[in-house]
């Protein structure tokens, strides 16, 4: 693969994280879980699984002016991502995100968006040029869908390809403009549902849903359905990827490492069924290791994974024969 040049505009945030037999009932406490802490923020984790990937990444988004933003700017640039354009923000507490893993890899998270929230369209114009200089641009929804939004039309108008990660799932519909806008949608089934509007059970729903969404505009469209694969609908009918079969740890940056591969091997022209097998390798490895941004594996690892498993997961299923 080329070198390619990705800016990512998203959230950082600092992961708090214990693990524990299962993930507590409401009103019930669990005694017993091991702590840590991990970079996180579902912008700064696919600008760091992209990195790694080879991509010459840069990244877009605001910190707190604090011990925890400081330490989030120097895990990025230790990562050889351009920081220029992350804002630090004065009196203002860098995102956090609270998280709670079972013994089988599950999570449940709640984030405290802090400085994330204060990125505005404005910050989004003065980095315009950066944007129409890029061959990508990678999107989530944990910053302001104005900020959001603006991204996608200076991309849109330059002619650079926009891959938007739907997450977290949105709670209301987002704007026709921004989905528009998007050349390749990739949520898991959860967001699908939400942006649809009705309950995906299986990857025929799935296959139904992802019509629906590139009706709204983007050409290609990716469903991610956690252990059962992925369905994906590029040119004719939709298509399933199988899993590549794993023992999940911590599946906390499966989905940001799915997207950060998916952006690298997409911008460098491979084909999306390619791509779409190199990203479910690297999501696959990602859930095999605890925490977000250490568990994002290298491009060497991918390779390595890929090359052991041979044709596993190679095989694609018509879902409308």
């Amino acid at each position: 693969m080329k070198r390619v040049v990705i800016t990512v505009v998203g959230s950082s945030n600092t992961d708090m994280v214990i693990q524990g037999t299962r993930i507590p009932a409401p009103g019930e406490t669990c005694v017993g879980g091991r702590f840590f802490m991990a970079a996180g923020g579902k912008g700064a984790n696919q600008a760091v699984a992209a990195s790694r990937l080879g991509a010459e990444v840069h990244f877009v988004g605001a910190v707190g002016d604090d011990w925890l933003g400081r330490q989030a700017l120097d895990g990025l640039r230790a990562e050889g991502i351009h920081i220029e354009h992350v804002h630090s923000r004065p009196g203002v507490p860098s995102g956090v995100a609270l998280i709670l893993v079972s013994r089988t890899g599950e999570n449940a998270i709640a984030v405290a968006p802090g400085a994330n929230e204060t990125l505005t369209s404005s910050d989004i114009e003065a980095v315009a040029p950066l944007i129409r200089c890029s061959d990508l641009l990678l999107l989530q929804l944990e910053i302001p869908l104005d900020a959001v939004c603006a991204a996608a039309r200076v991309a849109r108008n330059a002619g650079v390809r926009v891959l938007l990660d739907p997450a977290p799932a949105p709670v209301h519909p987002l704007p026709r403009e921004l989905i528009a806008c998007v050349d390749l949608i990739k949520p898991n089934f959860v967001e699908a549902a939400r942006l649809v509007g009705h309950e995906i059970q299986d990857r025929h729903d799935a296959a139904t849903a992802a019509k629906e969404l590139r009706a709204m505009g983007p050409n290609i469209v990716i469903i991610t359905l956690g252990s059962d694969g992925v369905v994906v609908l590029a040119d004719g009918e939709p298509e399933h990827v199988p899993a590549f079969p794993v023992n999940a740890v911590d599946t906390t940056a499966a989905g940001d490492a799915f997207a950060g591969a998916l952006a690298v091997a997409w911008a460098t022209g491979t084909n999306i069924r390619n791509a779409v097998r190199f990203a479910a390798a690297a999501g696959a490895l990602a859930a095999t290791k605890p925490g977000a941004q250490p568990s994002l594996p290298t491009r060497a690892e991918v390779e390595l994974f890929l090359a052991a498993r041979g044709n596993e997961s190679s095989e694609r299923r018509d879902l409308y024969p």
